[in-house]
């Protein structure tokens, strides 16, 4: 279920872009009736403390969407997760794996930020993240991290902008509607 105000303006806004199936097709008038499906819209960064509540929205977010009457062709999937399938291993392809989840029509990226960086990962998020910012390819991302310091940043807490750096969070600043989550740790009060 959405509960965010700005992450329900986001389901709406991709559900309003959506187009009838075989739109744009050869002979548009041909095909099978069926749902609308998700073709380009913005992309969020859902960003904020530990439980409170991002990943739940996101994947509210695809609920609401499907709900909408859209057909949603969707990956989810940790940044940790996606740079661990990638690494080179025998009968892996990290090349067509990447070709694969840049263009999954939607794309929840968890936890972007958790990951241990290197080089390496720093390149693939890049990847990713540019292709999918010039195709227009609506992906919610999640962080506990905050994009920037600001003034409500202490100096000494890690940012978004200090572990992806400043080429991806450009795009991410371009693309990405933000929306911050506060509060405590939703785990911790179903007890």
């Amino acid at each position: 279920m959405v509960e965010h105000p700005d992450v329900a303006a986001w389901v709406r806004s991709i559900t309003e872009a959506a187009v009838e199936p075989n739109a744009g097709g050869l002979n548009p008038h041909y095909g099978k009736a069926g749902r609308r499906r998700i073709a380009h819209g913005p992309s969020l960064l859902l960003w904020g403390s530990t439980g409170a509540g991002k990943t739940h929205q996101a994947y509210g977010a695809i609920r609401a969407l499907t709900a909408a009457g859209c057909g949603v062709s969707w990956q989810a999937t940790t940044a940790a997760d996606l740079y661990a399938d990638m690494r080179p291993q025998s009968g892996v392809d990290p090349e067509h794996m990447l070709r694969q989840i840049v263009r999954v029509p939607l794309l929840l990226l968890d936890d972007l930020g958790a990951a241990k960086g290197s080089q390496w990962t720093e390149e693939i998020t890049f990847r990713l993240v540019n292709w999918r910012c010039q195709n227009r390819l609506p992906t919610i991302f999640t962080t506990n991290l905050p994009p920037v310091h600001d003034r409500g940043v202490p100096p000494q807490q890690p940012v978004l902008r200090d572990v992806i750096g400043d080429r991806v969070l450009s795009r991410l600043s371009g693309m990405c509607t933000p929306v911050h989550f506060s509060g405590p740790d939703r785990r911790f009060q179903r007890r």
